[in-house]
């Protein structure tokens, strides 16, 4: 894993590297995932409907709608979330709590693991409606290219998104580095520095009796109080 520290961000507040950031197999995963999802439902919206024989679309894909809603839906719900978990990344490093990163690694695990699963979904369903499809549903092979398009990255997308599942648990057993913290640090909040110790440059004498008292006369009266 790159970089030390909780679940592998090193130092909160630190200062934030764009070209390692870059470079991380993590962001290079989520760049793929990125650029592949645009291509399963830009496909899909682009070419992916075909008026055979009358004004009304058919998809490509046996003439399923299903199959197109669905291929769409999963690519562009994948495409918000790349966005999302690459912002994610980039403010990671500056989240000082500690259950705050634990929650935002669980997070990628979740929503990474399945995603993966509904790719895996996506390229099974498009290929068995494409297997079925027909030479005389598609004239021309009009809306071929975009089928195979969306069949192929969906299949690629299954990998990306594995990856990703892959490394947030990495960083999630990488675990934390509680030397990098205190408690305080763990609760969200910031570190309260104590009051310095002051010493006292007075001697440590014990008790003396006040002064002009051994002078006294004991024979002498003391006042008494008047009694009316």
């Amino acid at each position: 894993m790159d970089g030390v520290g909780s679940f592998g961000a090193g130092r909160a507040g630190a200062a934030f590297d764009p070209f390692a950031f870059i470079q991380q197999p993590q962001t290079i995963l989520r760049i793929l995932s990125w650029i592949f999802s645009i291509v399963v439902f830009g496909s899909i919206i682009n070419e992916g409907y075909v008026n055979h024989g009358s004004e009304r679309l058919y998809c490509v894909f046996n003439k399923n709608n299903d199959a197109c809603n669905y291929g769409t839906t999963i690519g562009l719900i994948a495409f918000l979330a790349c966005i999302f978990f690459i912002i994610l990344d980039v403010k990671f490093q500056q989240i000082s709590s500690i259950k705050d990163r634990k929650k935002a690694v669980m997070l990628d695990i979740g929503f990474s693991g399945f995603w993966a699963f509904l790719w895996f979904v996506c390229f099974c369903f498009l290929a068995n409606q494409w297997q079925r499809t027909t030479p005389d549903e598609l004239p021309l092979n009009q809306g071929a290219d975009a089928a195979r398009a969306a069949i192929t990255f969906s299949f690629f997308s299954i990998f990306t998104w594995a990856g990703s599942t892959v490394r947030a648990v990495q960083k999630y057993l990488l675990g934390t580095d509680m030397t990098l913290f205190t408690t305080e640090h763990i609760d969200g909040n910031p570190p309260v520095q104590p009051y310095p110790t002051v010493t006292s440059t007075e001697p440590d004498d014990t008790y003396q009796s006040p002064p002009f008292t051994e002078n006294l006369d004991p024979t002498g009266q003391t006042y008494q109080v008047p009694i009316y």
